[in-house]
């Protein structure tokens, strides 16, 4: 839906007051919360709608087609806008409703042994966009690839100093991403709703200092909604100690989720 002349709209003139959701209390403020002017979901018995907003343009997902219908029609009563049909490009990405599968690419084992070892190496990478392209497959790693993840953050390690290696390297996932650019985030419709996530690390995986890499990925309508591989700041000495860090890491990131969700 895209809402025409959205910034001629003023703001609600009365305040609107909402139940603070479990884990967000302030102190002495228990039962109620000023609330944003963005609604993002709505529940009402088994039936849900999820409503997300940018700027003028509004994507709804519902698990009731007639919910949905209603909503739109509240909308279109309240504010002049536009049926644009079935999400196909939301936000630079591609919306399809299509079963493919998705494989995961292998990092590189890398390191600062291959970065340039004389200024003449160094010459040489400085005409090469190695910055530029691993900053190309991060965003596209934020947003719709999380089986690319590891292997950037490996490339993103060398940022400062490259070598040919890692050049390779992120060439091989170019063309990995090029021959895969029709692989996508598959969500299905589903009665409950439910979060699932999955952290993991490796020990000691960095060549360089010897650091591990934690990684975790949370699902909802079996498809992924966030996921990180970062590597840790930390060197252990067991592999129970970096196991407890990954977990932490992804228990932060589902508080964040829960609240959201």
């Amino acid at each position: 839906m895209d809402v025409k002349t959205t910034f001629l709209n003023g703001d609600l003139s009365e305040e609107v007051y909402m139940s603070q959701p479990q884990g967000f209390e302030a102190n002495e403020k228990e039962n109620m919360n000023k609330f944003d002017q963005c609604v993002y979901m709505k529940v009402n018995e088994s039936k849900y709608i999820f409503m997300v907003l940018y700027i003028d343009d509004i994507l709804l997902a519902s698990s009731d087609v007639n919910l949905l219908n209603d909503t739109k029609r509240i909308l279109s009563v309240n504010f002049n806008m536009k049926d644009l049909g079935e999400a196909s490009f939301v936000l630079d990405s591609i919306c399809r409703r299509a079963k493919l599968m998705m494989y995961v690419v292998k990092g590189d084992k890398l390191s600062n042994e291959q970065c340039p070892k004389n200024d003449l190496e160094k010459d040489v990478m400085k005409t090469i966009p190695y910055a530029s392209v691993v900053s190309n497959l991060m965003y596209a790693q934020v947003c719709t690839r999380p089986n690319i993840a590891f292997i950037v953050n490996v490339l993103g390690r060398y940022l400062s100093n490259p070598g040919h290696d890692h050049w390779v390297a992120a060439k091989k996932v170019m063309r990995y991403v090029q021959r895969t650019k029709d692989f996508m985030l598959v969500y299905r419709r589903m009665d409950n709703l439910e979060v699932v996530g999955y952290s993991n690390s490796d020990f000691g995986g960095c060549s360089d200092d010897r650091k591990s890499t934690s990684g975790y990925i949370f699902m909802l309508a079996s498809g992924a909604i966030s996921w990180k591989s970062v590597k840790q700041s930390l060197i252990a000495s067991l592999t129970m100690y970096v196991e407890f860090v990954a977990c932490y890491g992804a228990s932060s990131q589902v508080v964040w989720l829960r609240n959201l969700i």
